[in-house]
């Protein structure tokens, strides 16, 4: 077997069972069942904001610590935090105690991104598209079959929502033990790097910078720059050993096979903020990044909001607990949002480069529709329905987001990029969280603050919505002034 499919599916194996949590889709109907005295409203109240506020405050600290420990330790950590999350839950009844796991589950999600990025440490470039879908898939299949085993076991009675706290506990214990299989990196993108690695750099920075200077009428042969203003690619500059001498006396070694040169990795904090900044300048000032990345973290605070107060609004809307179908609504999102995601992986991007405001405009005011209709539903099928619906088109729309992003991206500034835009949906998921549920805000009920999230996503779209407009009138304006030079033109 290849070592990149060996990597691949030791880490697909770690990602399924780390997603195979089945209490998840009925944890409100357990917190506040007979199991703990804690009411809907203190689980909306006093609880469940403190794993945004977690989240929040772990990630970006998260993101540089899984760089510099170079990822498996920070894996072998969230499982380790997953277990005592789930202990806590099975065998405390305290409210204080919940709080603790609420602190502990932000640490577990911000953990995650040692998952996502590993791969791109440890795999060879030209296999970050195979191994980046088999990750993701192991992920969905986990969530899958949680949603079904969940609710097959609560619908037959062979499990109460308590009960299915131990095959999480079972999951995340056996995650941990796997994850001591995962081989070791020894480098990574920022603060590990190899002399290869420094070598490519340079030289692919140094051909940049000349590329830069020459379309700038600059002269490069004497050593001077005419008008040029060095860019973020000075900061890395062409190291010795890829000078033309040393060059070739590389090559003519490598082709006598007298000196092989050992890959030497080394710490370096210096270069790690240097090519932070490259990445970071080198994406936003792109404008499709701009205009997805930010469409891609409202959307984003805004579907986690839902994700995690919809099952208190179950709660209101059938409060006597006659259909419990929250497990089977989690598998049919994640079986559809797996479609979605494979319809848009065959979707022209031109289509939607070209009209991006406007699909983004659509798309975002029927998620508005939707949220909001919910916090009007009595029927708790139509809540269901309304839910699946919307996590549907969020999960094309952020696959279709996702790939135009990374088109524009460099190689390795994926992880990033897409922390930052991470990063940013959880900060405007915690100002969501402040306003409508703190005591310090409106102090909504679950209608109510749906009702919220829905004009949320309608604002929106809005915005987006005269995004459109301002830019349909500048072509417009445009053309129509191309149009009246090439006519004066002509009568001259």
């Amino acid at each position: 077997m290849q070592q990149w499919l060996r990597v691949s599916l030791l880490l697909c194996v770690f990602g399924f069972f780390r997603e195979l949590r089945p209490s998840e889709p009925f944890v409100t109907e357990f917190l506040s069942g007979e199991w703990r005295d804690i009411e809907p409203e203190q689980l909306n109240r006093d609880v469940y904001p403190i794993g945004t506020y977690s989240h929040l405050a772990l990630l970006v600290f998260m993101f540089l610590l899984t760089d510099i420990l170079r990822y498996k330790s920070i894996i072998i950590f969230s499982a380790c935090v997953g277990i005592v999350i789930w202990s806590l839950l099975l065998w405390t009844e305290s409210l204080a105690a919940l709080q603790v796991v609420q602190v502990l589950y932000g640490t577990y999600m911000a953990s995650e991104v040692a998952y996502y990025t590993y791969i791109y440490a440890k795999i060879s470039r030209e296999k970050y598209q195979q191994v980046t879908g088999n990750t993701r898939a192991a992920t969905q299949l986990g969530r899958f079959l949680s949603g079904v085993i969940s609710q097959v076991l609560v619908s037959t009675g062979a499990m109460n929502v308590r009960d299915l706290n131990y095959i999480t506990f079972g999951a995340q214990t056996f995650s941990l033990l796997w994850s001591f299989v995962l081989p070791p990196v020894r480098t990574s993108v920022y603060f590990y790097a190899s002399s290869d690695d420094e070598q490519k750099a340079g030289q692919q920075q140094h051909q940049q910078q000349l590329e830069n200077r020459q379309s700038d009428g600059s002269t490069v042969g004497n050593g001077e720059s005419g008008s040029s203003t060095p860019g973020p690619a000075s900061d890395f500059p062409l190291p010795a050993e890829t000078s033309p001498e040393a060059t070739r006396e590389q090559t003519d070694a490598d082709k006598g096979g007298d000196v092989v040169k050992p890959v030497v990795v080394s710490f370096s904090a210096k270069r790690a903020v240097r090519l932070l900044w490259h990445h970071l300048i080198a994406a936003y000032r792109q404008i499709p990044v701009v205009q997805w990345s930010l469409w891609w973290a409202l959307a984003m605070a805004g579907f986690i909001q839902v994700q995690v107060y919809v099952q208190l609004l179950w709660h209101e809307i059938d409060q006597d607990q006659g259909t419990l179908f929250n497990g089977g609504a989690e598998a049919l999102l994640t079986l559809l949002g797996a479609g979605s995601a494979m319809v848009a992986g065959y979707v022209a991007n031109r289509i939607f480069e070209q009209w991006a405001l406007w699909i983004l405009t659509v798309c975002s005011g029927l998620q508005g529709g939707l949220v909001l209709y919910s916090g009007f539903a009595t029927n708790i099928w139509v809540a269901y329905v309304l839910y699946i619906l919307f996590g549907a088109l969020y999960l094309f729309m952020i696959t279709m987001a996702s790939a135009i992003v990374a088109k524009y991206l460099e190689e390795d500034s994926f992880g990033l990029i897409f922390g930052i835009n991470t990063f940013v949906a959880i900060g405007v998921q915690a100002l969501l969280t402040l306003a409508t549920i703190s005591e310090r805000g409106l102090m909504l009920d679950p209608r109510e603050q749906f009702k919220v999230y829905g004009g949320y996503f309608l604002v929106l779209s809005v915005i987006y919505l005269i995004a459109a407009i301002v830019t349909g009138v500048r072509r417009l304006l445009s053309g129509a002034a191309s149009e009246g030079q090439a006519g004066d033109m002509t009568t001259a």
